[in-house]
């Protein structure tokens, strides 16, 4: 697996490896970190602002023992300002480095410099409703990690999720796994996308579509709440505010459920439930840089 662009090229053999090397990760961040990978330079060329993803593989990369090289306004500092392709910037800083982590304004763009790359593309999110792999790996390994399991859950995801690279993504990786049942809740206008119904359709995993959080949050497992940005749905006119999770939600919750969002966070889930054990946002955040770190030592000891 050179490159990662989709969160549908995992395999579940391929995904537990994954899960076996990030506590090794953790163990390796508990002592300082290692020089293993001294030899290796990733590229983080964000085409968007990102704060936690971006800074999550340097932290990882620099607790490898490797080097970085960076820029987070790659739209308005790279020579695309000149009208330059792409595919052609990527041929050329793939001389500097060893790997390329790219976040990039179209839907699909990862996949476009991985098929000129001679060095690994890793996909830290592409366009609105593209996809965010890495978050989804990342994600997955907290449910497992706080559940013990991955067979069998019900998941309920909440929230804008027509264009949520998240929600997606992790959809696509849920699906890998047997007696799944996902929820979708969401306004009729923000509703997940037909595609990922029909990719659940061909897998056979069970989902609900709702519009109401009440019905639902009493079953669920997981509760995956995402950012509701206001200024992009300004013009729906919806109260969205009937979807925030708070100290009301907690009471309604399986005692022994996860609370998840992949932050940053607004107004859809208060800080007043910040110290609940059910709490896991935090510690997902946490895990990031674990599965990140796990995941660039895959890509370089099968180079």
């Amino acid at each position: 697996m050179k490159h990662i662009y989709e969160s549908q090229q995992f395999t579940v053999p391929r995904i537990m490896e994954l899960f076996e090397r990030t506590p090794l990760m953790k163990r390796i961040v508990a002592r300082g970190g290692t020089q293993d990978y001294h030899t290796k330079i990733l590229a983080t060329l964000f085409y968007n602002s990102s704060t936690r993803t971006r800074f999550s593989f340097e932290s990882a990369m620099l607790r490898l023992g490797g080097k970085i090289l960076s820029t987070e306004h790659a739209r308005e500092f790279s020579s695309e300002v000149k009208g330059e392709l792409l595919e052609d910037t990527i041929r050329i800083i793939s001389n500097y480095c060893d790997c390329i982590v790219l976040r990039h304004f179209e839907e699909g763009g990862a996949k476009r410099a991985a098929a000129v790359s001679p060095v690994s593309i890793i996909n830290a999110g592409d366009g609105s409703g593209g996809q965010h792999p890495t978050q989804a790996l990342l994600d997955l390994f907290t449910i497992y990690n706080e559940c013990k399991i991955l067979n069998g859950l019900s998941v309920a995801m909440i929230g804008a999720l027509d264009l949520g690279r998240t929600v997606r993504s992790l959809a696509y990786l849920l699906s890998k796994f047997e007696r799944v049942k996902l929820y979708f809740i969401a306004p009729a206008e923000l509703q997940i996308k037909s595609d990922i119904l029909q990719h659940l359709d061909e897998k056979r995993v069970s989902y609900e579509l709702s519009d109401s959080l009440e019905e639902v949050i009493s079953k669920v497992d997981v509760v995956y709440q995402t950012r509701i940005d206001r200024e992009r749905l300004s013009n729906y006119h919806l109260d969205l505010s009937r979807f925030n999770i708070d100290q009301s939600v907690l009471g309604k919750m399986k005692t022994d459920s996860v609370i998840m969002h992949p932050l940053p966070r607004s107004v859809e889930l208060s800080s007043a439930i910040d110290s609940d054990p059910r709490a896991a946002y935090f510690r997902q955040a946490q895990n990031g840089l674990f599965v990140r770190m796990a995941l660039l030592t895959m890509i370089f000891d099968e180079e």
